[in-house]
């Protein structure tokens, strides 16, 4: 069963593309220049929200470098041990709002130290896939379209998250236990 699904999944990618190719010269789309105009459209958004990454990526060295994601930590640890949320986990907690290859990094060093089949190692496993980066998507689309004003998408993206970082405390300790 596993072979069949193995090979199945290896033709997928290339019969979707094939079809979508195939249905496109059907519609008498032309496929070249649509894709050109496509890729001319991506690289100007790329120029257009590369100041908006460079400053999330900066803001965030600071963060790690300065020492200040540590003092955080530690300020938090008790308030946290209330809440069923293991202290060691909440450098990854305020990193992944603002990017992916940090909180990577960071659930990187936390599986080491702690191992992956620990409570901490599956928690902060978890939160990895149950979170999303906020500042970092926000940054790349409002930049791409110019919207200034964010409205409600950050309280309610904040919102998310935390649930996010609860029930993968919640859930780790049901399936795995304390």
């Amino acid at each position: 069963m596993a072979a069949i699904i193995k090979q199945f999944t290896i033709y997928t990618v290339p019969f979707i593309i094939l079809g979508v190719l195939i249905f496109g010269y059907l519609k008498g789309v032309k496929l070249y220049e649509v894709f050109v105009e496509g890729a001319m459209e991506g690289f100007n958004i790329s120029i257009k929200i590369l100041p908006y990454l460079v400053t999330m990526l900066f803001a965030i060295a600071i963060l790690r470098e300065s020492g200040a994601l540590n003092l955080i930590t530690a300020a938090c640890a008790p308030a946290l041990k209330l809440l069923g949320i293991p202290p060691e986990v909440l450098p990854l907690v305020l990193m992944k709002p603002m990017s992916g290859s940090g909180s990577l990094g960071i659930t990187a060093e936390i599986i080491q130290k702690y191992g992956p089949d620990s409570l901490i190692g599956r928690i902060a496993s978890t939160m990895m896939g149950s979170t999303e980066t906020i500042f970092y998507t926000m940054a790349v689309y409002y930049g791409a379209i110019g919207i200034k004003k964010m409205r409600h998408t950050l309280i309610s993206a904040i919102l998310a998250h935390g649930a996010g970082v609860i029930a993968s405390c919640i859930i780790c300790r049901m399936v795995f236990g304390s």
